[in-house]
């Protein structure tokens, strides 16, 4: 019986995990009813399966929040088997390396002989990704979770769930619009027939928007597009998990084998190497760096290249400049006083920094957010938009609520369900508070509070009816109410008009007011955090706390 060659293997097992991992953020989508039980609005799939086997992400949480989330301690199934058979995950299971592998391919059709040998040995500047590690875990220590801007999976689920897939999704519905108005019935029944069929599998249920959705989708191309200068660029040099896997690999028993006496010097073992780790004779190999993709032993015409157990040969380990792994200590450690210095983290926060419902007080909520994008994602009113100046630098790609894009749901949790670290902390709808008497309800969740331009507002500034504002309004009782007054308008004319007043004791901040408000450009009414439940500080009503 003859078994499927290593190779072959590796590659079936990444077209599994990167599907597994594409199924699983195409999921991370409600297409429900909100107005369901609190039991039915959950989605079907573990949305945050990846996230809870990150041992980057694990560490950087328990570094940060001096606790582990519930699900992380599932890392371990990575880490401890990575201590025996090195970094197998970056070859075989994570799903950015796998687009990597797959877009390097294409380099050797440009590079040709020693060109390609060369660029696939083993440089110095690949020690690159261990300082950022080191940066990144030190600045964990001192409260922050920045790790997420280069965790290989935040970057993945923020670039292709908030730029890359509604990029997708537009064009698909573009494409499939233009069949099911074609003057021929049987383009039209094709149009239809491949609706139902990306409806099901790809298309989202209504066209997601996202801010700075560009910039994530230009850098993601960015680092893909490097793979065509140099094999798996951002394994190599940037990737910090994969840093942390090559320290934890570094004592692995499973080796590779160089046979001297078969090498011919061919150095065909360098034209497919993923890993620039100098799987070549006559060399040290560099088995922090290697990928287990197999390829080496492949390629070696002379069957001089194997992996075994306990192989007792002499490799080399991870090498770092002592000055470099002070500065990235350093870097790591001045980081965060440096973000947090800033007027904007205390007295000056931006009063239109609005974060989900369940978000920790800010700087809990910076400490444990890997700025993965799930509850952006997940969000059914395209609601949540990664941040860019409202939390400082340290909040970059943060979520934040806008909501003149989209509001709050009164009976939507999901965020929270999908938040990997607890930066969102997983509540009911029940504990939200949102549902029932909120006049009263002293733990109901508030985002902020609703604040009415006068000069703008219809009724207000222009003696035109309007009362979308009190009509929109969730709560119960409303937090928006009308009182009738008498007018003279411009010609001189007696009539009654509605203007709308806001009583802070029962608004909840959800932001649906803002959303509806007729007026176009800026709101009439529009919500600022002040009020919000998870700081003790930013209050307006001087009895919302109490003790």
């Amino acid at each position: 019986m003859r078994f499927p060659k290593p190779t072959k293997l590796r590659t079936l097992s990444q077209i599994v995990f990167f599907f597994l991992f594409l199924f699983l953020l195409l999921r991370t989508e409600f297409r429900g009813s909100l107005t369901a039980s609190a039991s039915e609005t959950r989605l079907a799939y573990p949305v945050s399966l990846f996230f809870q086997f990150d041992p980057l992400v694990a560490i950087s949480n328990a570094l940060s929040s001096h606790s582990l989330y519930r699900g992380l301690l599932w890392s371990l199934v990575v880490l401890i088997p990575t201590m025996f058979l090195g970094r197998f995950f970056c070859g075989w299971i994570c799903p950015l390396g796998s687009i990597h592998h797959f877009f390097s391919s294409f380099k050797s059709e440009s590079k040709r002989g020693k060109q390609l040998i060369d660029s696939n040995r083993y440089k110095r500047w690949q020690t690159t990704k261990y300082y950022l590690l080191i940066a990144s875990l030190v600045a964990a220590v001192f409260g922050t979770g920045i790790v997420g801007w280069l965790d290989p999976f935040s970057l993945l689920v923020r670039s292709v769930g908030l730029s890359i897939l509604p990029a997708t999704n537009y064009s698909l519905q573009a494409a499939l619009g233009v069949l099911e108005r074609s003057r021929y019935a049987s383009v039209q029944t094709l149009g239809s027939i491949l609706h139902f069929i990306l409806g099901a599998l790809l298309l989202s249920f209504k066209q997601p928007h996202f801010r700075l959705g560009i910039w994530l989708g230009l850098i993601f191309v960015f680092l893909v597009a490097l793979n065509f200068r140099i094999t798996r660029f951002w394994c190599r040099a940037l990737c910090p998990l994969g840093a942390l896997l090559g320290v934890v690999s570094r004592w692995s028993v499973l080796g590779l084998v160089k046979n001297p006496e078969h090498c011919n010097d061919c150095n065909r073992c360098l034209l497919r190497c993923q890993g620039g780790d100098d799987p070549v004779g006559g060399v040290p190999w560099h088995q922090p760096e290697c990928h287990l993709c197999m390829n080496c032993v492949d390629e070696c015409p002379e069957h001089g290249l194997r992996f075994q157990f306990f192989p007792g040969q002499k490799t080399v380990g991870t090498s770092l400049q002592r000055r470099k792994v002070l500065t990235g200590l350093a870097a790591g450690a001045a980081v965060v006083p440096l973000m947090r210095s800033t007027p904007g983290f205390a007295t000056e926060r931006n009063e239109r920094l609005l974060r989900p419902p369940g978000a920790l007080d800010e700087q809990y909520f910076l400490a444990r957010c890997i700025r993965c994008g799930e509850c952006m994602k997940v969000c059914p009113n395209n609601a949540l938009h990664p941040a860019f100046s409202e939390a400082g630098i340290e909040g970059l790609w943060t979520p934040v609520l806008v909501p003149r894009i989209g509001y709050c749901e009164s009976s939507c949790v999901l965020c929270s369900q999908v938040c990997p670290t607890g930066a969102i902390w997983e509540i009911t709808e029940k504990e939200k508070g949102w549902s029932g008497d909120v006049a009263h309800a002293d733990k109901t969740f508030r985002l902020g509070t609703a604040f009415y331009d006068r000069g703008r507002c219809l009724p207000w500034a222009m003696a035109t009816e309007c009362i979308v504002c009190e009509e929109w309004c969730p709560t119960s009782p409303k937090a928006i109410h009308l009182q009738t007054v008498d007018l003279i308008d411009a010609a001189g004319n007696s009539k009654q008009v509605k203007q709308p007043y806001l009583d802070p004791s029962r608004c909840v901040g959800c932001g649906a007011c803002e959303y509806a408000c007729p007026v176009q450009d800026r709101p009439a009414v529009y919500v600022t955090s002040v009020g919000e439940s998870r700081s003790r500080t930013n209050q307006i009503l001087l009895n919302r706390r109490k003790g």
